[in-house]
């Protein structure tokens, strides 16, 4: 039997339909179009990791000073700053990240090496639980990955913690 004898203007409202293909550009901001001071550039510290946290990261129109907010900083070999990215923005006590989306732009990038950083909206820089459970799962990708995570730099209000300084690195 015809549906649509049935239901006449049914042959009207269900056509098939095809779903366009939608690409994705990927735009990569090279460190000429947002400069950075001189003095800056070279992150091989946690002082230096800071101070860029401070010119570059908190001045970001989507950083929540309120929330915690993950960002890596991305490498050459001589440890410059190509580029950085925020990655994710969490809640005021945690942030959500996985080993895929800190290398992800690092691969495409070609960085060298990476150094991740985040903040802790309470002001305390020390380390919890899931800060070091990320850092180790970051340098087991890193190593798999042949990308060496440098350090894992944790801001407060006024203060800092290297993860790496406090001997949280070791083999």
């Amino acid at each position: 039997m015809n549906t649509t004898a049935l239901l006449p203007g049914l042959d009207f409202l269900v056509q098939p339909f095809t779903f366009p293909a939608t690409p994705h550009e990927f735009k990569v901001t090279a460190l000429r179009e947002c400069p950075t001071p001189d003095a800056l550039q070279l992150c091989d510290t946690p002082d230096k990791a800071a101070a860029y946290w401070r010119l570059h990261i908190a001045t970001h129109p989507h950083f929540n000073p309120e929330c915690e907010c993950f960002v890596v900083l991305l490498l050459n070999v001589r440890r410059k700053v190509k580029g950085h990215q925020l990655v994710a923005i969490g809640t005021q006590d945690a942030v959500l990240v996985h080993p895929r989306e800190i290398y992800r732009l690092a691969l495409i990038t070609a960085a060298h090496s990476v150094l991740v950083m985040h903040n802790h909206p309470s002001g305390e820089s020390s380390p919890s639980d899931a800060d070091l459970r990320i850092t180790r799962e970051l340098i087991r990708a890193g190593q798999l990955l042949k990308l060496e995570l440098l350090d894992h730099v944790i801001v407060g209000s006024g203060n800092f913690t290297s993860l790496r300084s406090d001997g949280h690195f070791c083999p």
